[in-house]
């Protein structure tokens, strides 16, 4: 399979898969590692995709929004790994506010036996808080349709009445020149609040979200610790900046 006709199939799985691993690319065009490795990073200066750890994804607009659907059915495994780790740090007692992210919907399981107060903005989570008979709030205001988080100056108002232990949230982009970001500005407003709410900060975040910069600043990498299964060449460098646990299988 000749250059061209490399890239051609590469995109062209891409669009159907969103995400593909090297290996799967290797199996089926029959190209050594290296030149699959050249192949991804010719693409990526092109701005035709984006190198994860271990494959490649789609590279979005800055202010498109992935739906919970396609959120839910990505990096699962890593997803409750960090979900894992970032529920051991929660303690009895504790009232903790989670986002609407899926890697905070997989934490709500490892949270069952504890007796804490949860809010949050995440109408997706709420028959799971409920099913493990978490003691729940939820905030009130308007439900975007695609990731069915609640936004808004009503949800805004209602966020600042809490003050929390701890806040678990996600973000679309991690980088070290503009820290957590996200394509939705009013979901990045609520992500500044709860910040500023609680006196333990924590971002979950796989692999495919570092050196991504998505719409809307949410914060700075030092205002909150980082969980996630990352080991790539910027981790030394986040290590200087804030404090990151990083989990792996």
């Amino acid at each position: 399979m000749l250059t061209p006709e490399r890239h051609q199939f590469i995109l062209a799985l891409l669009h159907q898969k969103h995400t593909v691993k090297l290996k799967e690319l290797v199996d089926q065009t029959g190209a050594s590692e290296s030149t699959i490795r050249r192949d991804l990073d010719q693409l990526e200066q092109l701005g035709e995709l984006r190198r994860v750890h271990g494959g490649a994804s789609l590279r979005r607009p800055a202010s498109e929004e992935p739906s919970m659907g396609e959120k839910i059915s990505k990096h699962q495994p890593e997803k409750t790994l960090i979900a894992k780790a970032a529920a051991q740090l929660v303690q009895d007692g504790e009232s903790i506010f989670l986002d609407a992210g899926t890697t905070t919907y997989e934490m709500i399981p490892f949270l069952a036996e504890k007796k804490i107060t949860v809010v949050t903005n995440g109408f997706h989570h709420l028959d799971a808080l409920t099913n493990h008979r978490i003691s729940t709030y939820v905030l009130g205001g308007f439900v975007k349709e695609r990731t069915r988080a609640v936004v808004g100056a009503s949800a805004l108002q209602n966020l600042s009445q809490y003050r929390f232990d701890q806040c678990f949230m996600g973000a679309n982009g991690v980088s070290l020149e503009d820290g957590y970001t996200t394509p939705d500005p009013e979901e990045a407003a609520i992500k500044r609040a709860t910040l500023s709410l609680s006196q333990k900060r924590h971002m979950l975040v796989d692999d495919s979200k570092f050196n991504e910069v998505t719409f809307c600043h949410i914060a700075s990498i030092s205002e909150a610790n980082i969980i996630t299964n990352y080991e790539g060449p910027l981790l030394n460098e986040i290590k200087d900046k804030t404090n990151i646990k990083v989990v792996s299988s």
